[in-house]
């Protein structure tokens, strides 16, 4: 469809190229006033706006309804729900496994399943566009964002699982915007809070962190999501690659040919609106050759950016043409993902058939790390760990009711005893007085990489002579880190459905084959 801009005012165009959300269940009068006034046509949703199927479908339809009739086009209606650690459907919808776990199994095909269920779902719910898959290579043990949300430290197993996953996105009618280009694996720094720097050049990312986004390219992504990271051998002025056209244009649509939409990761981020301000990030995100810029929370932001996108325009610094070309390749991508606003049958969420898939996933995720047969489990045997905590901004929110050594314990009949995240001695101490009798113990890890505590009470109990089985419900890296005689189970995700697969390998009912993903550094002792 060729759409002639002559006749469009220039802040419809710009309109058409925010992304924005809202902090309710209900539409907002902020939001229909951008809708309305300044006609913001993409629309973000978070956990904190689905309630419920019914509520979300009946709030998508709403959306899909105001945008069209105030912008004459469809609407992008998008949500981060990756699976896993990043999810944000309802509790009765069905929530596929993370990309490690998914890629534990061995299983490329479950990439691909998991890309139908959550397409099929989304579409049924009227979100069109599914912001995922990650497609960044983790490759750093202390990365604080990606980790469990990245399929492998191979490049080559992220590219064969995240590209099924985009492709059973694409064949349930959603697009998928896979991300963050070129790039997020390879930090220590998570850009929701401060500004990462990758000192790779053009040729060490293509052996590594580019291979997943040029097959993805190649294969028809649709959409890619841009990374908040400084790439000084990239671009010398210092600009992350959402802001640099030696990265967006230069590098993703000259050198590997990406004709598709270009999405900004959120410009609310540490890494824009601390170092750049979001309105000026927005300008320079334009200028590089973003095409649909996500300002994920905030009314006021959105409206300068729209502004001061305005004033660039009529200062000469961001030429019509770009603009033009945007809105143009927007509303292409709108046409063939666009949902008609109807209300209908939503049965197909959470169905019986996706759970049980999830639950053959999960099952089939679990991996035994450790040679030795499990440990048997005995009324005297002690569950213990810590609450989940929300490790990174991207995450959702953690349930403050599901205590891993609890749920684990009533399910196995035994004892449980809670613990802080990153125990320190005296902590360690009263844990310990309180283990006296048990002749063995399972720890529930999470992110002991970056919480050592938890390492270190894990060791002392196995070094006191009691069996010890460690499970990681998060980050795997914190094995590297225990001694050799522990038992070792990495279960990659801290929920109901992963803990009730784990009582079926801990009781010895099914048999852990998953493999690790990522690459383990030698434990030192």
């Amino acid at each position: 469809m060729v759409v002639s801009m002559k006749e469009w005012k220039l802040r419809d165009k710009i309109g058409q190229m925010i992304m924005t959300g809202f902090p309710t269940a209900d539409i907002t009068p902020e939001l229909v006033e951008l809708i309305e006034e300044y006609k913001v046509a993409n629309i973000i949703l978070f956990s904190y706006n689905l309630c419920n199927a019914e509520q979300v479908r009946h709030t998508c339809m709403d959306l899909h309804l105001r945008i069209e009739q105030s912008t004459g086009h469809p609407a992008f209606i998008s949500v981060d729900q990756e699976g896993g650690v990043v999810t944000r459907l309802p509790g009765e919808a069905c929530n596929v496994p993370g990309a490690m776990l998914i890629a534990a199994t061995g299983k490329p095909e479950y990439a691909y399943q998991a890309g139908r269920i959550t397409g099929e779902q989304l579409r049924e719910l009227g979100i069109n566009v599914n912001l995922a898959p990650v497609l960044d290579v983790n490759s750093n043990p202390d990365n604080p964002v990606i980790g469990v949300r990245s399929y492998s430290s191979d490049p080559y197993q992220v590219e064969r699982y995240g590209i099924n996953m985009m492709k059973g996105l694409l064949e349930e009618g959603v697009m998928p915007a896979v991300k963050h280009f070129p790039g997020h694996g390879n930090t220590a720094t998570d850009s929701h809070m401060g500004l990462p720097v990758v000192e790779k050049d053009l040729s060490e990312l293509m052996d590594d962190e580019l291979i997943p986004f040029l097959s993805a390219i190649k294969q028809g992504a649709p959409c890619v999501m841009t990374s908040h990271i400084l790439f000084p051998k990239l671009e010398k002025d210092k600009k992350p690659a959402t802001m640099s056209r030696a990265v967006l244009t230069g590098l993703l649509r000259e050198q590997l040919g990406f004709q598709g939409i270009i999405i900004t990761d959120c410009l609310e981020m540490g890494a824009i609106r601390s170092f750049y301000g979001t309105a000026e990030g927005a300008v320079e995100a334009v200028k590089a050759g973003a095409e649909l810029l996500c300002i994920s929370h905030t009314p006021e932001l959105v409206k300068e950016a729209i502004q001061k996108i305005e004033e660039a325009v009529a200062a000469g610094e961001i030429p019509v043409e770009y603009i033009d070309l945007a809105v143009s390749n927007i509303l292409k991508w709108k046409e063939k993902y666009r949902i008609v606003p109807e209300f209908k049958d939503i049965s197909v969420i959470g169905s019986k058939e996706q759970k049980e898939a999830v639950l053959k996933m999960d099952l089939e995720g679990i991996t035994k790390v450790s040679p030795m047969e499990l440990p048997e489990v005995t009324k005297d045997t002690v569950v213990i760990g810590s609450y989940a905590y929300r490790s990174t901004l991207a995450s959702s929110s953690v349930d403050k009711e599901l205590h891993f050594g609890k749920y684990m314990a009533g399910k196995l009949g035994c004892r449980y005893l809670e613990v802080p995240v990153n125990p320190g001695e005296e902590e360690i101490g009263a844990a310990m007085s309180q283990l006296k009798d048990a002749p063995s113990v399972i720890y529930g890890l999470y992110n002991g990489h970056l919480n050592t505590g938890q390492l270190a009470l894990a060791n002392k109990i196995s070094r006191e002579g009691k069996e010890v089985l460690a499970v990681t419900l998060r980050n795997p890296y914190d094995f590297s880190l225990l001694d050799n005689k522990i038992h070792k189970l990495a279960a990659f995700e801290y929920n109901t459905v992963v803990f009730d697969a784990l009582e079926e390998v801990i009781r010895k009912q099914y048999k852990a084959a998953g493999k690790l993903p990522v690459t383990l550094k030698q434990a030192e002792y």
